[in-house]
C-alpha cells in the first residue's frame, strides 16, 4: 500500500503494532546459510542443553530482521530509511516464540544535508508472545517537508 506521508505529518507519539510471526527451526537455519553463523548458540541443541538458556537462541540479526520485515506494510513515496541507531538484543528468542513490532515516533529534527526533507525518528521494539521487549532500535527515516504552494 502505498501512503503520502510529509515530515510535518509525522506525530511524535503515534505508534503501530503489527501482526506476529512465529519462529521456526527452519529460520534458524536459513539464517545461518545466509549470513555464515554457524555459532553452536544457534544450531546445537545439545550444547544449549548445557548452557542457562537450555535451549537454542536465535541470531539477533534473524530476529532484527523479521522484526523489521513485519514493519513493511506501507510504502511512503517520499521517504527513505537513512538506517538504525542504538540496536540492542534485550531477550532471547527461541524456536516457537512469537514475536511482533511496535513502532513508535520518538523524534523529528532536521536534515542538516537536505534543507527540503527532515529526519524522523522512529523507535522500533520487537516483543515476544509475553509482550517483553527482545529488540529495540532506533529507525531513522529521511523525509521530504510538504511542497510550499505558490
Amino acid at each position: 500500500m502505498e501512503q503520502v506521508t510529509y515530515f510535518e505529518d509525522y506525530e511524535i507519539g503515534s505508534s503501530r503494532l503489527t501482526s506476529g510471526r512465529t519462529i521456526t527451526e527452519t529460520d534458524f537455519v536459513v539464517h545461518a546459510g545466509h549470513t555464515g553463523d554457524f555459532f553452536p548458540h544457534h544450531m546445537d541443541a545439545e550444547f544449549m542443553k548445557t548452557t542457562p538458556f537450555g535451549q537454542r537462541i536465535a541470531h539477533g540479526t534473524l530476529v532484527f530482521s523479521v522484526g523489521v520485515g513485519l514493519t513493511a506494510s506501507v510504502i511512503n513515496p517520499v521517504a527513505f530509511s537513512y538506517g538504525y541507531d542504538r540496536l540492542r538484543f534485550i531477550k532471547p528468542v527461541f524456536i516457537g516464540d512469537t514475536i511482533r513490532t511496535r513502532t513508535t515516533i520518538a523524534a523529528k529534527e532536521g536534515d542538516p544535508k537536505r534543507p527540503d526533507s527532515g529526519r524522523v525518528i522512529e523507535r522500533v521494539e520487537v516483543l515476544n508472545q509475553r509482550d517483553e521487549v527482545v529488540l529495540a532500535a532506533d529507525h531513522i527515516y529521511i523525509v521530504e517537508r510538504r511542497p510550499r504552494l505558490g
